[in-house]
């Protein structure tokens, strides 16, 4: 989509509803057709119920009954209102999810399997919904509208508890077979490396996702620290953790250096909770990278610009595109 059409679109779309589902908070935004949010709520996200329907449903329903709630806050009480100042609703997703179906497919953090979502929320709330895995709408903000704009052949990689990277190339957003974004935490670096949830060892995100980091320096240290902030806080005063720091940047490089090798984008963007370290990730990951891809150069690598925003600026952008759609079959 060109930058004309976007902004087109943007004005035409209006108010859009804007929600991402986390493992501890769901996030709603009214946002405005500049992308910035008029009104926000956060509330906690349902754990799920241990029992015998955990597998089947675990939280789902009442993660639904919460994203209405928070949603319907937002929106005010009567359809009327909610019609005339909103149009769609856009909403970032965990997991396996099956976009054109509307299903959340899986979520282990969450414990639910083939969960209908799209369905139930358009009924709830009375406006065209639409969903979306939460890393690919991230990839899709800073690609569209944030730190990869204008570019055509773009990786972003988001760094949080897990690790997953959104890939444009020839100016499309690429897809697996089951609509899925690219699972890069799931590449090995350390084939002797702890063992990760898939199954496998030394999977990238077991050294250098946010949780890695701050559980591997509890381990060495016997000291808890609260997320892997705290690891980066104690950089220059701590040799545990720059030590720590230094491995997950080196397993970020050695993974990096596999996507570029096969991908070959001229950015990279790292976004996620652990790219709020800023240049302290940056500076020595860039390093790091330029010494494993000699061979086949290594494109800039930037940070974020939408941060943790960014799914939900991509549910805002979805939920554009919905709204706009939903206003031609109105014409």
């Amino acid at each position: 989509m060109t930058s004309s059409a976007d902004d087109a679109l943007e004005r035409a779309a209006g108010l859009v509803l804007a929600v991402d589902i986390g493992g501890t908070t769901i996030k709603a935004e009214i946002v405005d057709p500049a992308l910035d949010a008029v009104r926000r709520a956060d509330v906690p996200t349902p754990v799920p119920r241990p029992g015998p329907t955990t597998e089947a449903a675990g939280s789902g329903p009442a993660i639904v009954d919460a994203v209405i709630g928070a949603s319907r806050d937002l929106l005010g009480d009567s359809a009327a209102e909610q019609r005339s100042r909103v149009r769609a609703a856009g909403v970032a997703v965990p997991g396996l999810v099956d976009a054109e179906r509307g299903i959340a497919r899986f979520s282990a953090n969450l414990g639910w399997r083939d969960l209908p979502l799209a369905g139930p929320l358009r009924t709830g709330l009375g406006l065209p919904v639409v969903i979306g895995h939460d890393v690919r709408l991230a990839g899709e903000a800073e690609w569209r509208r944030g730190a990869g704009r204008g570019c055509d052949h773009l990786l972003v990689i988001v760094i949080g508890t897990g690790i997953a990277a959104t890939v444009v190339s020839g100016g499309r957003t690429i897809s697996g077979a089951a609509g899925q974004i690219a699972e890069l935490g799931h590449v090995v670096v350390s084939p002797d490396g702890p063992r990760c949830g898939c199954g496998a060892r030394g999977c990238l995100e077991t050294i250098a996702s946010a949780t890695a980091i701050a559980r591997e320096y509890a381990r060495r240290t016997g000291g808890e620290v609260a997320g892997a902030a705290d690891v980066v806080a104690l950089l220059h005063t701590d040799p545990a953790a720059a030590a720590v720091w230094q491995e997950a940047v080196d397993a970020l490089a050695d993974g990096i250096r596999t996507a570029v090798a096969m991908f070959t984008p001229n950015r990279i963007v790292i976004g996620g909770g652990l790219a709020l370290a800023g240049e302290a990730l940056l500076e020595p990951l860039r390093r790091a990278v330029k010494v494993r891809a000699e061979v086949f150069g290594v494109p800039p690598i930037v940070g974020a610009a939408f941060g943790a925003r960014a799914g939900l600026v991509g549910a805002a952008l979805a939920a554009q595109q919905a709204a706009a759609r939903a206003g031609s079959a109105d014409g």
